[in-house]
Formats: C-alpha cells, sequence, structure tokens
C-alpha cells in the first residue's frame, strides 16, 4: 500500500456472522485488473469456517474462498476455536470481494468494512462518492446489435456506456449542466433534442450519481445480472466506441430468469431507458438468490447491533394477500353464502380489475366499498371514483390544473394527481407493498373510458410493463397490491360504450334479481330487522312482470328506514320505482300504475290464479 493510502484511510474492521469475532483489513489505491480499488486483509485474521447456500451465485468470491482454503493461505484457527483464519497476507481486487470470502456471503464492503469509531468505508471515499447506496438498471445486451453483457461486462468485470461524440477528458463527478453543455456540443447535428435531454440524464447517472458499493443490474438472454460497482468511472478510446465510459463491476455469474422476477421489478426494467435508477425496488433485486434462512440470520444479527434496523429485503418477502372472506363477513353483508364472496375474491386476485353489474338498485357500490374494506384491511386503502360524461384523463390520473400560490395569489395552470394517481403512489411506497389497496369507480361506463384511461389502458392488462405518461413525462406501472372494482348500471343503455378492450381487462360479476345474493337480500333484511315480509313479496311480483332483466327493481330501494313510516312504502313506490318504469316503457302506451303500482300487486299476490 502506497504512503498516501496509509495516511487517508485507518484500519478497518469486518463483524464475523453469528456473534463471531472481527477481522481487520486496510484499503489501497492500487487497481486491480478491471480498475477496482484492491483491498489487504493481513495474517492472522479470522474467517468464517462456513458459507451461505446462496453464496455460490458469489461466483468469483465463491471460487477464491475455495482456492484460498485449497492452498492452505485460509486454515482452522488456533486462536479462534471453531473458525478459520488467514495465514498471511491476502490482497482482494475489491472490499467486497474480501468480505465476502471472510464472511462467506454476498457482502457489500463498502458498508460493512467500519473504522474504529463506525464509520463505514464509504465515509472516507472522495465526496461525489457520499450518499447511500443505489440500484441501477444499464442495458448493454444490444448495443450497435453486439451483446456487450456476454461479450465484454461479464468476462472482464465492467459495465460500459456508449457515448461515441462525447469529448475526452471529462471526469466523473461532471455536473448536469457542465454536460449538458459537452453534449450540445457534441451532438447537435446527429441526435433530436429529446435524444439529447435523455442522454444528459444517462450520462449523468453514469459519471456522477453511481459510485463503489452501488448494485447494477442489466439483461442479457432472459436473465437478470446483478453486480456491485467497485469503482469510478473512467473514459477511454473503444475501438468500434460502443464502450468507451466504463466502471469496474463483480458481477454475480449466475443469472435470474426474467419471468420468474417479481412483478413489481419486471415494471421497473420494462422502462426503455438505457440507465434507470432501480433504488425504489432495491430491496426486491438485493433479496434474489437469497433464502428466507439466510434473510432471517441477517436481521438477527442486525438486530443484536440496533434493535430498530429493519432488514428492507426480509421485508419485501412480506406476500401481497387477500383475505379470505368469512361467513361472519357473509352475514353482515347478507349475501346467502360466504363462497360467493370467495369467488368474487379470487376473480380480484386472478385479474386485478372487476366490474359489479346489474339493475338500479341492487347494491352493487354498497358491496363493493364494503368488500374493498374487508379485503384492504379498512377504509384507509380504499378510494372511490364516480364517473360521468364529461370524466377525463386530466380528472382521473394527472393533468394541468390551475391552482393558486397560497403567497403571491397568482393563479398558474400546475401538473395535479388525480385519484389513481394517488391511489398508486400511496399503494407502491416502501412498507405498503404488501397491503391491497382498492380503487372503487362508480358508474363506470359513464364515461368515455378509452379517453379516461388513455395509455393506462395497456397497464389493466400487462401489470409487469410500464409506460411513459402523457404530461409528466414519468415512467409509471400499475402497483400489483392496487385493484379495481367497478359498477355498472345495466338500465343505462351506455353500457353498450364497453368496448371490447374493456371486457378484455375486467371480470364481470352480476348482481341480478333473479339471482343470489340479490333475488333474497331483501327478505334477508327484512328478517333481520324484524319486519314483515310483504315487501319482498311486492318486489318479487314486480320483476316477474319486467320481461327485461337489466331493467328490474333491485331490493336497495326498500332497504331504508323510511319505507317503514307512516305511508313510506307508497312513497316510495310512487317516488323511485314508478317512475323507472315510465322511463322503460316510455312511447309504449302502458298504464304503468295499472301494471306495477302496489294496488295491482297486492291483488295479484292474494289472487295468485
Amino acid at each position: 500500500m502506497d504512503d498516501d493510502a496509509s495516511t487517508r484511510y485507518p484500519d478497518f474492521w469486518i463483524q464475523l456472522p453469528n456473534g463471531g469475532p472481527k477481522a481487520r483489513g486496510r484499503q489501497t489505491e492500487e487497481r486491480g485488473t478491471n480498475g477496482s480499488w484492491k483491498f489487504i486483509v493481513g495474517s492472522g485474521q479470522p474467517v468464517r469456517p462456513d458459507v451461505v447456500a446462496s453464496f455460490a451465485r458469489v461466483a468469483s468470491a465463491h471460487r477464491l474462498r475455495e482456492q484460498l482454503i485449497a492452498e492452505g493461505r485460509i486454515r482452522q484457527s488456533s486462536t479462534w476455536p471453531g473458525w478459520l483464519e488467514t495465514t498471511d497476507e491476502i490482497t482482494f481486487n475489491s472490499s467486497s470481494e474480501a468480505a465476502a470470502v471472510l464472511t462467506g456471503r454476498s457482502s457489500n464492503g463498502w458498508k460493512d468494512w467500519k473504522a474504529e469509531d463506525g464509520r463505514p468505508l464509504s465515509d472516507f471515499l472522495p465526496a461525489v462518492w457520499w450518499g447511500p447506496n443505489r440500484t441501477w438498471l444499464v442495458r448493454g445486451s444490444n448495443v450497435n446489435g453486439v451483446d456487450l453483457v456476454q461479450r465484454l461486462w461479464l468476462p472482464d468485470g465492467r459495465v460500459t456506456l456508449a457515448a461515441s461524440r462525447l469529448r475526452q477528458g471529462v471526469e466523473q463527478g461532471i455536473s448536469k449542466d457542465q454536460l449538458r453543455a459537452v453534449v450540445e456540443d457534441g451532438y447537435e447535428t446527429t441526435a433530436t433534442y429529446n435524444q439529447r435531454q435523455q442522454l444528459i440524464e444517462e450520462l449523468y447517472y453514469f459519471l456522477s450519481r453511481m459510485k463503489p458499493g452501488d448494485t447494477v443490474c442489466t439483461i442479457s438472454g432472459g436473465l437478470l445480472y446483478v453486480g456491485e460497482i467497485t469503482g469510478e468511472a473512467t473514459q477511454t478510446l473503444s475501438e468500434d466506441r460502443r464502450s468507451n465510459l466504463r466502471r469496474p463491476v463483480e458481477w454475480q455469474l449466475f443469472g435470474f430468469a426474467y419471468d420468474e422476477l417479481p412483478e413489481e421489478l419486471q415494471q421497473k426494467l420494462s422502462v426503455q431507458h438505457d440507465v434507470v435508477d432501480l433504488t425504489s425496488v432495491q430491496d426486491l433485486v438485493d433479496g434474489l438468490g437469497v433464502t428466507d434462512d439466510e434473510l432471517f440470520d441477517w436481521a438477527a444479527e442486525a438486530t443484536k447491533r440496533d434493535p430498530s434496523i429493519e432488514i428492507p429485503a426480509l421485508t419485501a418477502r412480506r406476500e401481497l394477500e387477500l383475505p379470505e372472506p368469512t361467513d361472519d363477513l357473509a352475514t353482515e353483508l347478507l349475501v346467502h353464502d360466504a363462497d360467493w364472496l370467495r369467488e368474487v375474491r379470487d376473480l380480484l386476485w386472478d385479474e386485478r380489475q372487476l366490474v359489479l353489474y346489474g339493475p338500479p338498485g341492487t347494491g352493487k357500490t354498497y358491496l363493493a366499498l364494503k368488500l374493498a374494506e374487508f379485503l384492504g384491511g379498512g377504509p384507509e386503502q380504499v378510494k372511490l371514483v364516480q364517473f360521468h360524461p364529461a370524466y377525463a384523463y386530466e380528472d382521473f390520473f394527472e393533468g394541468f390544473r390551475p391552482q393558486e400560490d397560497p403567497e403571491t395569489r397568482d393563479v398558474a395552470f400546475r401538473l395535479t394527481a388525480g385519484p389513481l394517481r394517488e391511489l398508486a403512489d400511496l399503494a407502491s411506497r416502501e412498507g405498503n407493498r404488501h397491503i391491497p389497496h382498492f380503487l372503487v369507480i362508480d358508474e363506470i361506463n359513464r364515461a368515455n373510458l378509452a379517453k379516461v384511461f388513455g395509455e393506462l389502458y395497456f397497464l389493466l392488462e400487462y401489470r409487469n410493463k410500464s409506460v411513459r405518461l402523457t404530461y409528466s413525462g414519468d415512467d409509471f406501472a400499475l402497483p400489483p397490491n392496487l385493484f379495481v372494482i367497478g359498477t355498472m348500471n345495466t338500465a343505462d343503455r351506455s353500457i353498450a360504450l364497453v368496448d371490447a378492450a374493456m371486457r378484455r381487462r375486467f371480470a364481470f360479476v352480476e348482481l341480478s334479481p333473479r339471482t343470489e345474493p340479490t333475488s333474497g337480500l331483501l327478505r334477508r333484511w327484512l328478517a333481520n330487522q324484524g319486519k314483515d315480509a310483504e315487501p319482498a313479496d311486492l318486489l318479487e311480483a314486480l320483476n316477474s312482470r319486467i320481461d327485461d332483466p337489466g331493467f328490474r327493481i333491485g331490493p336497495s330501494y326498500l332497504m331504508k328506514k323510511g319505507v317503514y313510516r307512516g305511508g313510506g312504502l307508497e312513497r316510495t313506490w310512487r317516488t323511485k320505482i314508478l317512475p323507472l318504469l315510465e322511463e322503460h316503457h316510455y312511447g309504449e302506451g302502458i298504464d304503468i300504475e295499472k301494471r306495477y303500482g302496489l294496488t295491482a300487486l297486492r291483488a295479484s299476490l292474494e289472487s295468485p290464479s
């Protein structure tokens, strides 16, 4: 180690797992073969005697550990019975490789090696590398037709970015303003304005936001590869100019099948940029290939040092689930059978979107809200919106709306989130991902659905994808824990506007006076309230005279306290039910009172023949 490194860095220590001893090492400024900074562990330092099951995926560290043991440079310790120890000074390619060999598991050396005062190694790096570790996606499987992942990145331990027209001398830590001038100078005539803006963002990420200890991912041949950045960015003159910006990376040589990745991770990986910040799903990446037992062990070790610590990768393993509807819920909702509720729950789980449809008064909105509150764990996870013919994408998701500045009182158009965007942002927060959230859309067929949903129509069917939003330009995906329940009135002729695209994206469940749970709902409610069954008999007699099932009358009109005060039934029949039937038979010349009035219905009940 040179003199500068010895004065710049103190000794660093790492705690071995399972209550083991601490090992000591030191940082150097000597470069490894791929540009990483080497790290040295001296003789007589303790080493874990076994390894975790997932350690084999850290291929280079796993092979090196086996080699060091075979060569006798790591052997049984006389100082720490039951542990191994180093027998001479060992120079590792990076601090993370050293930490992995000693601890027998994947390790981020920039965090796990600590000075005597507890500060991590990353605190002693240049200022540009300060801050929490992040996770990145860098695409390299098709760079001008070449798969650099297989040809260069994995074999040589690198990640690269093509910037063929970037002038020489661009350094790590460059500001975005400085980059803007450099990109405008080099790409003014060869790239569009939008292409230049995107290139500025990607170069800024690669040169100034990435740092040693960050996780980097890439996709090749249907597999996701994960690695750790182990050094700074350098600029080189590559022959074909496909890889002139480079960073050293320690790759895990075992990829993860893309189709088996968590859905939320697939959503982020579908963003079509060359460099993508994946920090929002960092915990999902950290947990790839690691068993539950290993995560529990890590959590146990961490909580011994700090009881408040939570392992994000373990939290991310908490499964999203919809609780099974109970008999008590069926009784509360006056549903004839809990199995019917369980079937609705299963449809929601499989499809994520469901529509309850039927004539007016069948309790569609009430049932949707109550079921959503039960499945989501409370009303806090439920948002209700009502569609109407003037409802638009800007109302539903996001758009520019006039807002007054509270200080200047000036009014300006600002991008404002609608109910779906607000609920999606809430559902996707860390700690909320295993909690179901529900958007209930009342009268879903009354709006122009293609206009309201816009590009979100695609996401309803392809939940593992993301799209670029119209107004904000953000890359957006519907969180896996966001469910949609719509209600649709079949007496409203606008049901004809529901196209095949929507029918394909939603499961449809009918609530009809002909069938349960609606057909017997009023009779169960009356029995529960201790009231006479006559209103149920009258409603059945009424519906038997209506030929069109979509216009039959639901029981909700007769499930209100006012109906059972003096004259309430007659008043409700005259002002609520008969007007619906007058509209249905408009222009047909039918005497509504004579056919559907209470007098006629009571007479038919007294003389069933």
